[in-house]
Protein backbone atom coordinates (compact mmCIF):
# COMPACT_ATOMS: atom_id res chain seq x y z
CA UNK A 1 0.00 0.00 0.00
CA UNK A 2 1.54 3.15 -0.92
CA UNK A 3 2.51 6.14 1.61
CA UNK A 4 -0.41 8.08 3.08
CA UNK A 5 -0.17 12.02 1.27
CA UNK A 6 -1.25 14.91 2.66
CA UNK A 7 -5.01 15.48 0.59
CA UNK A 8 -5.83 11.91 1.61
CA UNK A 9 -5.40 12.25 5.16
CA UNK A 10 -7.11 15.70 4.99
CA UNK A 11 -9.98 13.95 3.52
CA UNK A 12 -10.03 11.49 5.91
CA UNK A 13 -10.60 14.02 8.59
CA UNK A 14 -6.96 15.34 9.29
CA UNK A 15 -7.86 18.63 9.15
CA UNK A 16 -9.68 19.19 12.27
CA UNK A 17 -6.81 17.62 14.08
CA UNK A 18 -4.05 19.82 12.65
CA UNK A 19 -5.99 22.82 13.80
CA UNK A 20 -6.41 22.03 16.93
CA UNK A 21 -2.53 20.92 16.94
CA UNK A 22 -1.40 24.20 15.23
CA UNK A 23 -2.64 26.02 18.58
CA UNK A 24 0.15 25.41 20.38
CA UNK A 25 2.63 27.11 17.80
CA UNK A 26 6.21 26.59 18.43
CA UNK A 27 5.85 23.20 20.36
CA UNK A 28 7.84 20.03 18.92
CA UNK A 29 4.16 18.52 17.57
CA UNK A 30 3.30 21.52 15.76
CA UNK A 31 7.03 22.11 14.01
CA UNK A 32 6.83 18.49 12.83
CA UNK A 33 3.06 19.19 11.37
CA UNK A 34 4.53 22.50 9.80
CA UNK A 35 8.21 20.98 8.46
CA UNK A 36 10.47 22.06 10.57
CA UNK A 37 12.69 18.90 11.97
CA UNK A 38 12.30 19.53 15.43
CA UNK A 39 15.95 20.12 16.99
CA UNK A 40 15.24 20.55 20.91
CA UNK A 41 16.90 16.88 21.79
CA UNK A 42 18.96 13.96 20.35
CA UNK A 43 15.17 12.08 20.66
CA UNK A 44 11.95 13.46 20.21
CA UNK A 45 9.39 11.26 21.48
CA UNK A 46 5.87 11.15 21.57
CA UNK A 47 3.34 9.19 23.80
CA UNK A 48 -0.05 8.51 25.24
CA UNK A 49 0.75 8.12 28.60
CA UNK A 50 -0.79 9.71 31.35
CA UNK A 51 -1.51 9.45 35.36
CA UNK A 52 0.73 6.34 36.75
CA UNK A 53 1.99 5.14 33.49
CA UNK A 54 2.66 8.83 32.63
CA UNK A 55 4.69 9.05 36.00
CA UNK A 56 6.61 5.49 35.03
CA UNK A 57 7.28 6.56 31.17
CA UNK A 58 8.83 9.69 32.97
CA UNK A 59 11.12 7.74 35.95
CA UNK A 60 12.39 5.70 32.41
CA UNK A 61 12.83 8.57 29.84
CA UNK A 62 15.22 10.14 33.23
CA UNK A 63 16.87 7.27 33.76
CA UNK A 64 18.02 6.41 29.74
CA UNK A 65 19.06 10.24 29.79
CA UNK A 66 21.34 10.35 32.97
CA UNK A 67 22.71 7.17 31.93
CA UNK A 68 23.62 8.03 27.94
CA UNK A 69 24.32 11.29 28.20
CA UNK A 70 21.30 11.65 25.37
CA UNK A 71 18.64 14.37 25.63
CA UNK A 72 14.87 13.52 25.15
CA UNK A 73 12.05 15.82 24.58
CA UNK A 74 9.09 13.41 25.74
CA UNK A 75 5.20 14.98 24.33
CA UNK A 76 2.24 13.41 25.75
CA UNK A 77 -0.64 13.72 23.22
CA UNK A 78 -4.53 13.03 23.70
CA UNK A 79 -5.16 9.03 24.08
CA UNK A 80 -7.02 7.51 21.06
CA UNK A 81 -7.90 8.50 17.86
CA UNK A 82 -6.62 11.69 18.24
CA UNK A 83 -3.11 10.33 19.00
CA UNK A 84 -2.90 8.22 15.41
CA UNK A 85 -4.47 10.98 13.77
CA UNK A 86 -1.54 13.60 14.42
CA UNK A 87 0.89 10.24 13.94
CA UNK A 88 -0.27 9.60 10.90
CA UNK A 89 -0.35 13.44 9.50
CA UNK A 90 3.28 13.97 10.94
CA UNK A 91 4.66 11.13 9.13
CA UNK A 92 3.07 11.77 5.97
CA UNK A 93 4.62 15.00 5.95
CA UNK A 94 8.02 13.98 6.31
CA UNK A 95 8.20 15.34 9.97
CA UNK A 96 7.56 13.00 12.56
CA UNK A 97 9.13 12.33 15.98
CA UNK A 98 12.07 9.87 16.27
CA UNK A 99 10.54 7.38 18.30
CA UNK A 100 6.44 7.04 18.62
CA UNK A 101 4.16 5.00 21.11
CA UNK A 102 1.82 2.40 19.21
CA UNK A 103 -0.27 0.16 20.29
CA UNK A 104 0.17 -3.11 18.46
CA UNK A 105 -3.97 -3.10 17.64
CA UNK A 106 -3.19 -0.37 15.71
CA UNK A 107 0.29 -1.29 14.03
CA UNK A 108 -1.15 -2.71 10.55
CA UNK A 109 -2.66 0.85 9.02
CA UNK A 110 0.10 2.51 9.89
CA UNK A 111 2.96 0.34 8.31
CA UNK A 112 0.94 -0.80 5.02
CA UNK A 113 0.64 2.86 4.72
CA UNK A 114 4.24 3.18 4.46
CA UNK A 115 4.48 5.55 7.52
CA UNK A 116 7.31 3.27 9.61
CA UNK A 117 10.61 2.40 8.93
CA UNK A 118 10.84 -1.44 10.07
CA UNK A 119 12.77 -3.20 12.44
CA UNK A 120 16.35 -3.94 10.84
CA UNK A 121 19.79 -4.31 11.27
CA UNK A 122 20.15 -1.41 13.60
CA UNK A 123 18.30 -2.93 16.08
CA UNK A 124 19.92 -6.14 16.24
CA UNK A 125 23.19 -4.68 16.93
CA UNK A 126 21.97 -3.33 20.07
CA UNK A 127 20.70 -6.72 20.69
CA UNK A 128 17.10 -5.84 19.71
CA UNK A 129 16.44 -9.54 17.88
CA UNK A 130 12.96 -11.45 18.15
CA UNK A 131 13.88 -14.27 20.71
CA UNK A 132 14.18 -11.80 23.27
CA UNK A 133 10.12 -10.73 23.38
CA UNK A 134 7.41 -12.80 24.15
CA UNK A 135 6.57 -14.72 20.94
CA UNK A 136 2.67 -13.24 20.19
CA UNK A 137 3.85 -9.43 21.03
CA UNK A 138 6.46 -10.04 18.61
CA UNK A 139 3.84 -11.74 15.82
CA UNK A 140 1.78 -8.70 16.05
CA UNK A 141 4.86 -6.66 15.74
CA UNK A 142 5.24 -8.23 12.49
CA UNK A 143 3.37 -7.02 9.51
CA UNK A 144 3.06 -9.03 6.51
CA UNK A 145 6.50 -10.39 7.18
CA UNK A 146 8.17 -7.48 7.88
CA UNK A 147 8.92 -6.09 11.90
CA UNK A 148 7.57 -2.93 12.69
CA UNK A 149 7.68 -2.33 16.36
CA UNK A 150 8.90 -2.99 19.18
CA UNK A 151 6.65 -4.77 22.13
CA UNK A 152 7.13 -2.98 25.93
CA UNK A 153 4.42 -4.90 27.00
CA UNK A 154 1.64 -6.94 27.00
CA UNK A 155 -1.81 -5.54 29.14
CA UNK A 156 -3.84 -8.68 29.36
CA UNK A 157 -7.62 -8.61 30.49
CA UNK A 158 -7.35 -10.57 33.43
CA UNK A 159 -9.09 -12.12 36.84
CA UNK A 160 -8.99 -9.87 40.62
CA UNK A 161 -10.08 -12.03 43.01
CA UNK A 162 -10.61 -11.51 46.74
CA UNK A 163 -8.42 -13.48 48.56
CA UNK A 164 -10.53 -13.13 51.69
CA UNK A 165 -13.80 -14.02 49.92
CA UNK A 166 -12.28 -16.69 47.75
CA UNK A 167 -11.04 -18.45 50.89
CA UNK A 168 -13.78 -17.94 52.74
CA UNK A 169 -15.56 -19.76 49.34
CA UNK A 170 -13.37 -22.43 49.50
CA UNK A 171 -11.57 -21.33 46.22
CA UNK A 172 -7.93 -20.97 47.34
CA UNK A 173 -5.62 -23.85 46.54
CA UNK A 174 -3.21 -25.97 49.24
CA UNK A 175 -0.46 -22.91 49.35
CA UNK A 176 -3.35 -20.10 49.65
CA UNK A 177 -1.41 -18.19 47.01
CA UNK A 178 -3.99 -19.12 44.12
CA UNK A 179 -7.29 -20.33 43.03
CA UNK A 180 -8.38 -24.02 42.50
CA UNK A 181 -7.47 -25.19 38.78
CA UNK A 182 -10.53 -24.04 37.02
CA UNK A 183 -10.55 -25.97 33.65
CA UNK A 184 -13.81 -24.93 31.76
CA UNK A 185 -17.03 -23.00 32.10
CA UNK A 186 -19.05 -25.43 34.76
CA UNK A 187 -15.91 -24.66 36.87
CA UNK A 188 -16.19 -21.30 36.43
CA UNK A 189 -19.68 -21.03 37.02
CA UNK A 190 -19.39 -23.44 40.39
CA UNK A 191 -16.74 -21.02 41.53
CA UNK A 192 -19.15 -17.85 40.90
CA UNK A 193 -21.73 -19.87 42.90
CA UNK A 194 -19.62 -20.52 45.70
CA UNK A 195 -18.63 -16.64 45.96
CA UNK A 196 -21.89 -15.70 46.27
CA UNK A 197 -23.15 -18.17 48.46
CA UNK A 198 -20.44 -17.74 51.17
CA UNK A 199 -20.54 -13.97 50.97
CA UNK A 200 -24.37 -13.35 51.11
CA UNK A 201 -24.05 -11.40 48.56
CA UNK A 202 -26.31 -10.55 45.54
CA UNK A 203 -23.51 -10.58 43.06
CA UNK A 204 -20.18 -12.58 42.68
CA UNK A 205 -18.01 -10.78 40.28
CA UNK A 206 -18.35 -7.45 38.27
CA UNK A 207 -16.92 -5.80 35.23
CA UNK A 208 -17.73 -1.96 34.05
CA UNK A 209 -20.03 -3.29 31.39
CA UNK A 210 -22.60 -0.21 31.00
CA UNK A 211 -19.99 3.06 30.98
CA UNK A 212 -17.01 1.26 28.64
CA UNK A 213 -17.58 -0.72 25.85
CA UNK A 214 -14.74 -1.74 25.29
CA UNK A 215 -14.80 -3.76 28.49
CA UNK A 216 -17.27 -5.79 27.20
CA UNK A 217 -15.33 -6.47 24.32
CA UNK A 218 -12.51 -7.74 26.00
CA UNK A 219 -14.97 -9.86 28.35
CA UNK A 220 -16.54 -11.31 24.86
CA UNK A 221 -13.07 -11.47 23.13
CA UNK A 222 -11.40 -13.48 25.55
CA UNK A 223 -14.28 -16.01 25.74
CA UNK A 224 -15.21 -16.21 22.21
CA UNK A 225 -11.80 -16.51 20.99
CA UNK A 226 -11.41 -19.85 22.57
CA UNK A 227 -13.81 -21.68 20.33
CA UNK A 228 -13.48 -19.42 16.66
CA UNK A 229 -11.03 -17.24 15.01
CA UNK A 230 -10.99 -13.69 14.05
CA UNK A 231 -14.73 -12.15 13.40
CA UNK A 232 -13.19 -10.44 9.97
CA UNK A 233 -10.19 -11.14 7.78
CA UNK A 234 -8.46 -10.12 4.63
CA UNK A 235 -7.57 -7.35 6.37
CA UNK A 236 -10.80 -6.42 7.74
CA UNK A 237 -12.77 -6.29 4.41
CA UNK A 238 -13.92 -10.12 4.92
CA UNK A 239 -16.51 -11.12 7.86
CA UNK A 240 -15.36 -14.64 8.79
CA UNK A 241 -17.97 -14.74 12.25
CA UNK A 242 -18.35 -18.33 13.42
CA UNK A 243 -21.64 -17.94 14.12
CA UNK A 244 -22.44 -21.04 16.64
CA UNK A 245 -19.16 -19.89 18.11
CA UNK A 246 -20.92 -16.21 18.41
CA UNK A 247 -24.18 -17.46 19.49
CA UNK A 248 -22.54 -19.78 22.36
CA UNK A 249 -20.47 -16.78 23.59
CA UNK A 250 -23.43 -14.86 24.14
CA UNK A 251 -25.72 -17.24 25.77
CA UNK A 252 -22.81 -17.74 28.58
CA UNK A 253 -22.54 -14.28 29.15
CA UNK A 254 -26.11 -13.58 29.03
CA UNK A 255 -26.29 -16.56 31.24
CA UNK A 256 -23.62 -14.88 33.96
CA UNK A 257 -26.08 -11.77 34.16
CA UNK A 258 -29.40 -12.80 33.74
CA UNK A 259 -30.50 -16.43 34.36
CA UNK A 260 -27.67 -17.40 37.25
CA UNK A 261 -27.27 -13.63 38.35
CA UNK A 262 -23.98 -13.79 39.40
CA UNK A 263 -22.88 -10.23 37.99
CA UNK A 264 -25.15 -6.92 37.69
CA UNK A 265 -26.22 -6.44 33.88
CA UNK A 266 -25.09 -3.02 34.92
CA UNK A 267 -22.34 -1.51 36.32
CA UNK A 268 -20.54 1.71 35.40
CA UNK A 269 -17.00 2.11 36.64
CA UNK A 270 -17.78 3.78 39.83
CA UNK A 271 -20.28 0.44 40.40
CA UNK A 272 -17.50 -1.77 39.43
CA UNK A 273 -14.60 0.35 41.66
CA UNK A 274 -16.89 0.32 44.75
CA UNK A 275 -18.36 -3.01 44.49
CA UNK A 276 -14.59 -4.62 44.05
CA UNK A 277 -12.90 -2.62 46.57
CA UNK A 278 -15.85 -2.82 49.71
CA UNK A 279 -16.19 -6.39 49.45
CA UNK A 280 -19.04 -6.70 47.69
CA UNK A 281 -18.11 -8.95 44.83
CA UNK A 282 -15.14 -11.09 44.50
CA UNK A 283 -14.19 -11.13 40.98
CA UNK A 284 -13.64 -8.48 39.44
CA UNK A 285 -13.04 -8.73 35.39
CA UNK A 286 -10.95 -6.08 33.76
CA UNK A 287 -7.09 -5.30 32.54
CA UNK A 288 -4.22 -5.43 34.65
CA UNK A 289 -4.09 -1.38 34.43
CA UNK A 290 -5.92 -1.42 37.12
CA UNK A 291 -4.07 -2.99 39.71
CA UNK A 292 -2.89 0.70 40.88
CA UNK A 293 -6.77 1.59 41.49
CA UNK A 294 -6.80 -1.29 44.22
CA UNK A 295 -3.19 -1.94 45.22
CA UNK A 296 -3.81 1.05 48.29
CA UNK A 297 -7.59 0.19 48.87
CA UNK A 298 -7.14 -0.39 52.94
CA UNK A 299 -8.25 -4.07 54.34
CA UNK A 300 -8.51 -5.63 50.46
CA UNK A 301 -6.05 -8.26 49.67
CA UNK A 302 -6.36 -9.23 46.21
CA UNK A 303 -4.67 -11.23 43.61
CA UNK A 304 -4.59 -11.11 39.82
CA UNK A 305 -4.47 -14.16 37.78
CA UNK A 306 -5.37 -15.27 33.90
CA UNK A 307 -8.58 -16.72 33.21
CA UNK A 308 -8.78 -20.04 33.15
CA UNK A 309 -10.35 -21.84 29.50
CA UNK A 310 -14.03 -20.76 29.89
CA UNK A 311 -15.83 -22.47 26.29
CA UNK A 312 -13.07 -23.51 24.24
CA UNK A 313 -9.97 -26.64 25.17
CA UNK A 314 -7.26 -23.80 26.17
CA UNK A 315 -7.09 -20.40 28.02
CA UNK A 316 -7.32 -17.41 25.68
CA UNK A 317 -6.26 -13.60 26.83
CA UNK A 318 -7.42 -10.73 25.48
CA UNK A 319 -4.55 -8.34 25.07
CA UNK A 320 -2.93 -5.23 23.39
CA UNK A 321 0.72 -3.96 23.99
CA UNK A 322 2.20 -0.92 23.74
CA UNK A 323 5.28 -0.66 21.43
CA UNK A 324 7.87 1.60 20.12
CA UNK A 325 8.22 2.95 16.33
CA UNK A 326 10.19 4.86 14.78
CA UNK A 327 7.95 7.17 12.10
CA UNK A 328 9.68 7.15 8.51
CA UNK A 329 11.19 10.38 7.25
CA UNK A 330 13.56 11.08 4.86
CA UNK A 331 15.06 13.61 6.61
CA UNK A 332 16.37 12.05 9.64
CA UNK A 333 20.21 11.31 9.65
CA UNK A 334 21.68 8.28 10.55
CA UNK A 335 22.64 9.68 13.65
CA UNK A 336 19.11 10.62 14.76
CA UNK A 337 18.20 7.33 13.84
CA UNK A 338 21.19 5.53 16.11
CA UNK A 339 20.10 7.91 18.93
CA UNK A 340 16.11 6.36 18.09
CA UNK A 341 17.14 2.83 18.55
CA UNK A 342 19.43 3.05 21.48
CA UNK A 343 16.54 5.40 24.08
CA UNK A 344 14.17 2.22 22.21
CA UNK A 345 16.82 -0.44 24.18
CA UNK A 346 17.12 2.15 26.59
CA UNK A 347 13.37 1.75 27.43
CA UNK A 348 13.11 -1.71 27.24
CA UNK A 349 15.98 -1.99 29.94
CA UNK A 350 14.41 0.14 32.50
CA UNK A 351 10.83 -2.36 31.58
CA UNK A 352 10.55 -3.02 35.18
CA UNK A 353 9.81 0.52 36.19
CA UNK A 354 6.83 -0.03 33.61
CA UNK A 355 5.45 -3.00 35.61
CA UNK A 356 4.58 -0.76 38.24
CA UNK A 357 1.94 0.34 36.31
CA UNK A 358 0.32 -3.78 36.00
CA UNK A 359 1.51 -4.10 32.61
CA UNK A 360 3.72 -7.74 31.64
CA UNK A 361 7.66 -6.80 30.53
CA UNK A 362 7.76 -7.75 26.38
CA UNK A 363 11.37 -7.36 27.05
CA UNK A 364 12.14 -11.49 28.22
CA UNK A 365 15.64 -10.42 29.76
CA UNK A 366 13.63 -8.07 32.60
CA UNK A 367 10.29 -10.37 31.85
CA UNK A 368 12.58 -13.43 33.27
CA UNK A 369 14.63 -11.09 36.06
CA UNK A 370 14.38 -12.02 39.45
CA UNK A 371 12.78 -9.03 40.13
CA UNK A 372 10.01 -9.54 37.92
CA UNK A 373 8.99 -12.74 39.09
CA UNK A 374 8.94 -10.99 42.76
CA UNK A 375 6.76 -8.24 41.57
CA UNK A 376 2.90 -9.49 42.64
CA UNK A 377 0.17 -9.43 41.68
CA UNK A 378 2.22 -8.58 38.45
CA UNK A 379 4.50 -11.96 37.47
CA UNK A 380 0.91 -14.48 38.46
CA UNK A 381 -0.46 -13.58 35.12
CA UNK A 382 2.57 -13.45 33.44
CA UNK A 383 1.16 -16.51 31.09
CA UNK A 384 -1.69 -14.45 29.53
CA UNK A 385 0.91 -12.46 27.55
CA UNK A 386 1.75 -16.14 26.00
CA UNK A 387 -1.72 -16.69 25.34
CA UNK A 388 -2.52 -13.57 23.74
CA UNK A 389 -5.22 -12.88 21.66
CA UNK A 390 -5.23 -8.92 19.89
CA UNK A 391 -8.22 -7.42 17.69
CA UNK A 392 -7.91 -8.65 13.80
CA UNK A 393 -5.81 -6.51 11.64
CA UNK A 394 -8.05 -3.76 10.25
CA UNK A 395 -8.01 -0.65 9.65
CA UNK A 396 -11.03 0.31 11.77
CA UNK A 397 -10.15 -1.92 14.69
CA UNK A 398 -7.49 -1.24 18.06
CA UNK A 399 -7.27 0.47 21.21
CA UNK A 400 -10.19 3.67 21.45
CA UNK A 401 -11.51 2.75 17.74
CA UNK A 402 -14.81 3.13 17.09
CA UNK A 403 -15.07 -0.26 16.24
CA UNK A 404 -14.60 -1.31 19.59
CA UNK A 405 -17.59 0.78 20.58
CA UNK A 406 -19.19 -0.58 17.98
CA UNK A 407 -19.28 -3.86 18.92
CA UNK A 408 -19.34 -3.38 22.96
CA UNK A 409 -22.51 -1.83 22.31
CA UNK A 410 -23.84 -4.76 20.72
CA UNK A 411 -22.38 -7.13 23.23
CA UNK A 412 -23.80 -4.71 26.00
CA UNK A 413 -26.90 -5.12 25.23
CA UNK A 414 -27.22 -9.36 25.44
CA UNK A 415 -25.73 -8.79 28.58
CA UNK A 416 -28.42 -6.59 29.92
CA UNK A 417 -30.82 -8.67 28.58
CA UNK A 418 -32.32 -6.41 25.91
CA UNK A 419 -30.58 -8.69 23.05
CA UNK A 420 -31.12 -12.01 23.05
CA UNK A 421 -27.79 -13.62 21.84
CA UNK A 422 -29.19 -14.77 18.24
CA UNK A 423 -30.44 -11.06 17.42
CA UNK A 424 -26.89 -10.48 19.07
CA UNK A 425 -25.20 -12.01 16.48
CA UNK A 426 -27.25 -10.62 13.92
CA UNK A 427 -26.42 -7.40 15.43
CA UNK A 428 -22.48 -7.84 15.03
CA UNK A 429 -22.80 -9.41 11.73
CA UNK A 430 -24.57 -6.24 10.29
CA UNK A 431 -22.16 -3.67 12.38
CA UNK A 432 -18.94 -5.93 11.20
CA UNK A 433 -20.65 -6.04 7.55
CA UNK A 434 -20.47 -1.77 7.84
CA UNK A 435 -16.68 -1.27 8.95
CA UNK A 436 -15.47 -4.08 6.48
CA UNK A 437 -17.23 -2.54 3.28
CA UNK A 438 -16.39 1.01 4.72
CA UNK A 439 -13.56 2.85 2.28
CA UNK A 440 -10.03 3.36 4.53
CA UNK A 441 -8.52 6.39 4.56
CA UNK A 442 -5.40 5.15 3.17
Amino acid sequence: MSGLSRRQFLAAGGGAALAAAMAGCGSPVVTSFTGGQPRTADVIYWHLFGGGDGKNMTKMVKKYEQTSGRSVEATLLSWGNPYYTKLSLSASSGRPPDVAISHLSRLPLLAQAGLLDPVADQFSAQGITPDKFTPAAWEKATVDGTPYAVPLDTHPFVLFYNTALAEKAGLLDATGENLKPMNNSDDFVAALQALKDANGSKYAAVASITADPSTCWRFFMMIYSGLAGPIVSQGGTEVTIDRSAMEHTFAFMQSLTQEKGLMPSNATSTTTTTLFSQGGVGFLFDGEWQIPTYRDVKSLDFNVVPFPALLGPKPVAYADSHSLVIPRSSRRSAERTDDAVRFIKGLLDESSIWADGGHVPAWLPVQQSQEFVNLKPQSNYTQAAFNAVYDPPGWYTGAGSDFQTAMGSVIASVLTGGTDPASGVDAMTASLQTFSTARPPV
